[in-house]
């Protein structure tokens, strides 16, 4: 074979990720709020995007609004899911939502609009295009009733301010700082002093300042420390208390006989203590708040009404995004060079192109979360010890989708329901094999199994994990005793022992 230069001619098909492809993949991710951020941070660099309601839409805008509620999920002729969008070439995906040639090929139909059915009785309804909120309600502002707290330095800093001065306030001021969340010094006093360039029993002296300051308790170096400060304060610090608080590690075995020989006391006296103690807080600075109190926002509603459940997008947090043909026309008119036409189509582009996006997003997590009620329907009605073993495979092979959309779709959003507010990942849990060869259980049913198991045991018959896999067995669980112990772990809950002690503590406090 000759060797030298050549041409050759191949043909081969590859996946490129465009710049279109790469924006809908990242906004699938979005939660609402993210969603919210995102926009408005395209409409700043797009001139062709403005936000506005439905009803003031002139001749030639585009709705894109997220204010997608329920629907016939049947694509519609000519029509691509975001799955097949995704999955497509460039080229294909581009024609397929490019939008600049006609402003009809897309309409924006509310997804409530029409009625959709699902298999097993459950059916979509949603509420008129105007409706935001929870099921057609206006949503309330949660973040204007959130009130900025100061942090827990802030506030001991205002209050150092008040008693000291020079030097003193110098050395409070960063004492503070080293103040944890939970109250507590983390700081080595003698380095300290050394740092500030400052005599000891000054960083001491200032110290028990500081401990005077509310809430009680902070400033302390131990847990010791703390409850001592708060006992002084309550004028309870006699002996018998200081030799307690100095056995807390004897309290926690529920060495109970060797304490009363260091106190010095009897059951009734070393019962009230114990009882002192336990009203005292472990962590006075968590009582101060730090920022605002963030909630969470749910991005779904899903309600039951007349046997159907209705599943709607929180339209509340979805500004509406329209392209402004109008403007685009007025700009064009009076482009004279060929850059700013050509500037001009790309934002007419990239304007369409995310607003079919956004409306194709909303269609897709509708169609997602519909079929998550339709797996985890006995869940919705009867509570947690319903929800069934549930994969990201299940659902996306019931919508014919792709594992990582449905993944994607499920990241960061949160369903609100008569049963409270759940991340969607929360309805995808591992399987527990039914010891009588029924239907599997999901991990979290089994969870509130043990716990309600462990909360309703008889002080005196505290329940082993052994035990517990028998129980849980005859309920119908086949389940190891690693796994009760892993999952009791999980919820929380001690084990038998640490149980049977608490327990003691409790029963002689009281």
């Amino acid at each position: 074979m000759a060797l030298g230069p050549r041409l050759d001619l191949r043909q081969s098909q590859s996946l490129v990720m465009t710049p279109q492809l790469q924006q809908a993949i990242k906004l699938l991710a979005l939660s609402n709020l993210e969603l919210e951020t995102y926009i408005a941070d395209e409409i700043e660099k797009n001139p062709l995007l403005d936000t506005g309601e439905l009803s003031t839409e002139g001749p030639g805008d585009e709705p894109g609004d997220g204010s997608s509620e329920n629907a016939d999920f049947s694509p519609e002729p000519g029509t691509q899911g975001s799955d097949e969008i995704l999955s497509s070439g460039p080229g294909e995906a581009e024609s397929t939502l490019d939008m600049a040639g006609d402003a009809d090929q897309f309409s924006n139909n509310s997804l409530s609009e029409s009625d959709g059915a699902l298999d097993g009785g459950l059916g979509l309804n949603g509420s008129s295009p105007s409706s935001s909120g929870a099921m057609g309600g206006e949503a309330p502002d949660f973040e204007n009733m959130l009130a900025s707290e100061p942090t827990l330095a802030e506030y001991l800093m205002e209050q150092a301010g008040a008693i000291l001065s020079g030097v003193d306030l110098f050395i409070a001021l960063h004492l503070i700082d080293q103040i944890d969340e939970s109250g507590y010094l983390q700081a080595d006093l003698l380095e300290f002093s050394h740092r500030l360039g400052v005599q000891l029993d000054d960083v001491y002296r200032v110290l028990t300042e500081i401990q005077t300051l509310d809430p009680i308790g902070v400033g302390a170096r131990d847990l010791a420390e703390c409850l001592a400060l708060q006992a002084k304060e309550a004028d309870r610090y006699d002996p018998a208390m200081a030799r307690l608080i100095d056995n807390l590690d004897l309290l926690a075995k529920g060495a109970l006989p060797q304490l009363k020989r260091i106190c010095g006391v009897d059951d009734e006296d070393l019962r009230d203590m114990i009882a002192e103690l336990r009203d005292y807080d472990p962590k006075p600075g968590l009582r101060i708040g730090g920022g605002d109190v963030q909630t969470v926002v749910p991005d779904i509603f899903v309600a039951e009404r007349s046997g159907k459940w209705i599943i709607e997008i929180n339209s509340a947090t979805l500004p509406k995004v329209l392209v402004n043909r109008t403007y685009f026309t007025e700009l064009k008119n009076g482009a004279q060079d060929k850059a700013s036409k050509d500037w001009l189509n790309d934002c007419l582009a990239d304007a369409s192109w995310l607003v079919k996006a956004l409306d194709q997003r909303q269609r897709t997590i509708i169609k997602v979360a519909t079929e998550i009620v339709k797996q985890q329907e006995k869940f919705f009605r009867d509570g947690v010890t319903h929800l069934r073993p549930l994969t990201l495979k299940n659902v996306a092979d019931k919508i014919d989708m792709h594992e990582s959309t449905v993944s994607r779709v499920t990241s960061n959003k949160y369903l609100s329901c008569s049963r409270g507010t759940f991340e969607l990942k929360y309805f995808f849990t591992s399987g527990i094999q039914s010891s009588t060869g029924g239907e599997a259980a999901s991990a979290e049913a089994v969870k509130s199994h043990i716990k309600s198991l462990i909360d309703n045991e008889d002080p005196k018959k505290i329940l082993s994990d052994d035990k517990l896999v028998v129980l849980l067995r005859a309920k119908g669980f086949d389940i190891a005793r690693r796994t009760v112990a892993k999952y009791r772990e999980a919820l929380g809950l001690g084990s038998s022992v640490q149980r049977r002690r608490q327990k003691a503590l409790e029963g002689r406090a009281a």
